[in-house]
């Protein structure tokens, strides 16, 4: 490839925003193969996850089988990138974000759950102001209520000292009605809030929003909590 077309070079002269998606990525993989340069797998490999929206739902394995000329530390770094990049997104500036509305906490966190390809809950911590200290996952996958016990779902506030927490889930099929096993869940989790003197403010579930669905359904709004 000529000097000028190497992504590092044009990225110089030109900036990152002149790249294509393809020369970003093959600033990642560095090197190619016999007679397939870097543009060319980071070619295959947006064909093979639908573009850079598919790619960021995919964990270090799941890129690796998704191109030849990938390896583990290669892997590992594109997916810390796109993990940047969601941290990014939640607006990580010096004030905190107050989490006082099922609307705010999707602003924040939605489009990141939306890239994820299985369910994960999660438990936001916030501080007397309901401003964000921090989020922390408790469980990836098929959720079940042995996975999501009280226990773990509020010991990350109890360590953190936090006044208050919302509980956060998404269904990845994009419809946001709770299940049986969610409302259980709920109720579960506002008697041990009592007990435990933490305030649960809500328990919310993050969808697509597409098709005329609602994007999030918040159990607090609903009168279920």
């Amino acid at each position: 490839m000529p000097p000028s077309d190497r992504p590092r070079e044009k990225a110089e002269r030109l900036g990152t925003q002149a790249l294509s998606d393809a020369e970003l990525l093959a600033i990642f993989i560095r090197t190619g193969l016999p007679g397939r340069n870097a543009i060319q797998i980071a070619t295959s490999l947006l064909e093979n996850c639908a573009g850079l929206s598919g790619l960021a739902k995919c964990d270090s394995i799941e890129i690796r089988k998704r191109a030849s000329g990938i390896g583990r530390a290669k892997s590992i770094e594109l997916a810390a990138a796109f993990e940047i990049g969601r941290r990014l997104a939640r607006g990580t500036g010096e004030a905190a974000p107050v989490l006082d509305t099922p609307t705010r906490v999707f602003e924040l966190f939605g489009q990141e759950f939306l890239a994820l390809r299985r369910e994960s809950l999660r438990v936001i911590l916030l501080d007397t102001k309901l401003r964000l200290i921090r989020m922390e996952e408790i469980a990836l996958g098929s959720l079940n209520e042995c996975v999501a016990h009280p226990r773990e779902i509020f010991r990350p506030a109890i360590l953190a000292s936090a006044y208050a927490v919302i509980l956060v889930h998404n269904h990845p099929s994009g419809d946001v009605q709770p299940s049986a096993a969610d409302r259980r869940l709920t109720a579960a989790l506002r008697e041990a809030a009592s007990l435990l003197q933490i305030n649960l403010i809500d328990h919310i579930i993050l969808g697509s929003g597409d098709g005329g669905r609602a994007p999030y359904f918040s159990f607090r709004d609903s009168g279920l909590l």
